[in-house]
């Protein structure tokens, strides 16, 4: 099984994280590391090993940070072991009032320091790109690659016109004019059918079906989390994605109605050591069908 445990910060606030090297049959890195996750592993095919490469996975926008199936079963395949978190005000993580995208760095840090990890790869999707970029550039001695897929640009990217190509775009154009009206809107907001393409549908009735059951549980906790990734993605990041020093990979649907690919093309074009992959067919659900690929990226640059 998944371990899932709350690690208290020093300030008082709680993270809960889930780790799964137990389901994976990877063996724990340390007794400090069983201790705190209980990481018993169990591999059908042996004894447990040491994971090929440790991944932390950052959730999209609202998730509760639990690690999905499809994903589980592409690590265990690869032998990697996957950590995910709730970002403040998701799935059982306390609220950190104000917060940037900068700010999911030091959350990953202590994360890694209570697990014992010296190094390990990023990767996220959706709302959950921005935050893996922010480990790869606030935590380079740290993280080996970073993988994005359908990944938003920074409000301020230079010639990128923001909203253009959104299908909704009424939550971050609120979300500009302060919480309060971030608030206000939400109230009132509803999902926009034209945000999806067929193959976005056709995912989340196939593999990706746990993906929608888990936003469905996300959503019923209430709307902060949500609210404060939105108020983070439309004000100064708190780092710059062009001093990024590791491999990232890019990962963008075309036809993507959510984060439009002129979002990815200019991430991949601002960072260095980017690479782009262009899926052409894909929109924002259907991407998530590059995670495996991706995982093997993340291996080789590793």
């Amino acid at each position: 099984m998944v371990s899932v445990q709350d690690l208290r910060r020093s300030d008082g606030r709680v993270l809960r994280v889930h780790d799964s090297a137990g389901s994976t049959g990877l063996a724990g890195e340390s007794a400090a590391t069983a201790e705190y996750g209980g990481l018993d592993g169990y591999d059908p095919v042996g004894e447990p090993g040491p994971a090929r490469l440790t991944v932390l996975w950052h959730h999209g926008s609202p998730q509760t940070g639990a690690l999905l199936e499809p994903l589980l079963a592409a690590a265990a395949q690869r032998r990697i072991r996957l950590i995910s978190y709730g970002r403040p005000s998701y799935g059982g993580s306390t609220p950190l009032p104000s917060r940037t995208v900068g700010s999911a760095a030091t959350d990953v840090a202590a994360i890694a320091d209570a697990l014992q990890l010296d190094r390990f790869a990023v990767m996220g999707a959706s709302g959950g790109g921005p935050h893996a970029l922010a480990c790869a550039a606030l935590l380079p001695e740290r993280v080996t690659a970073a993988a994005c897929l359908a990944a938003i640009a920074p409000f301020d990217a230079d010639g990128l016109d923001f909203f253009a190509g959104m299908a909704s775009d009424g939550a971050l154009r609120a979300a500009c004019s302060g919480r309060p009206a971030r608030e206000h809107y939400q109230a009132t907001a509803e999902f926009d059918p034209a945000s999806f393409v067929e193959r976005d549908y056709a995912a989340l009735k196939g593999d990706w079906a746990p993906l929608g059951a888990d936003v469905g549980e996300a959503s019923a906790a209430g709307p902060d989390g949500l609210i404060d990734d939105d108020m983070a993605f439309v004000v100064p990041w708190g780092f710059d994605v062009t001093a990024i020093s590791v491999p990232v990979l890019i990962a963008q649907g075309g036809r993507d109605r959510v984060v439009p690919p002129a979002h990815g093309a200019w991430l991949a074009h601002a960072i260095p050591n980017a690479e782009l992959w262009d899926c052409a067919d894909d929109g924002h659900i259907s991407i998530l069908t590059e995670c495996a690929p991706a995982l093997d990226w993340l291996l080789a640059h590793s």
